[in-house]
C-alpha cells in the first residue's frame, strides 16, 4: 500500500499584526481543517521574513506552515477562508506524496545547535594545532637556515685563512 498524500499550506500574514492575533489565525485555520475532517500534523509559525518582492505595499510578512492530510476537499474550504481574510497576503497549498516528514522538536533543534557548537570548537582546536604545527615548522626551518648560514660562514672564513 502506498503512503497517503498529505498537504502543506504555506501562508503569509501581514507583518503589522500583533503576535496574539497571529495565534488566533493559527487556531482559526486549524479549526477550519478539523471541521472538514482533516488531520493536522504540524502547525508552525516561521517568523517574520523579508519578501522577495513587495506584496500590496508590504516588504515583510509573517510566514506560517501547516501540514495536514484529508480527502482533498478540505483544501478548498481552507483556501476560501484565507482568500477572504485581509490579514493573509499570500497562500499556497502543495500536495505531497510519500511519507510524512519527521517533526522537529525543540529538543532535537537544541541537539543540532549543540552539535554545531561542538563541531565548531573541535574545528578551532584542529586549526590551532595546525597553526602551532606550522609555527614549529617555520621555527625549525629558520634554525636550519641559521645553522646552514653559520656553516657557510665558517667555511668561508677557513678558506680565507688558507
Amino acid at each position: 500500500m502506498s503512503d497517503p498524500t498529505y498537504y502543506e499550506t504555506m501562508y503569509i500574514l501581514r507583518p503589522d499584526i500583533p503576535e496574539d492575533e497571529v495565534d488566533s489565525h493559527l487556531k482559526k485555520y486549524s479549526e477550519i481543517l478539523e471541521k472538514a475532517d482533516a488531520k493536522i500534523h504540524d502547525n508552525q509559525m516561521r517568523g517574520k521574513r523579508r519578501l522577495a518582492y513587495a506584496i500590496g505595499k508590504h516588504k515583510e510578512g509573517i510566514y506560517v506552515q501547516l501540514s495536514h492530510t484529508g480527502n482533498g476537499a478540505h483544501v478548498e474550504s481552507l483556501e476560501k477562508a484565507m482568500r477572504l481574510s485581509e490579514d493573509v497576503i499570500r497562500y499556497l497549498t502543495v500536495k505531497q506524496y510519500g511519507s510524512l516528514p519527521a517533526k522537529r522538536t525543540q529538543k532535537s533543534s537544541e541537539k543540532d545547535d549543540s552539535n554545531a557548537k561542538e563541531e565548531q570548537a573541535s574545528k578551532e582546536v584542529i586549526d590551532k594545532k595546525e597553526d602551532d604545527k606550522s609555527v614549529k615548522e617555520e621555527e625549525k626551518l629558520k634554525e636550519e637556515n641559521k645553522s646552514k648560514e653559520e656553516k657557510d660562514l665558517k667555511e668561508n672564513t677557513e678558506e680565507k685563512k688558507d
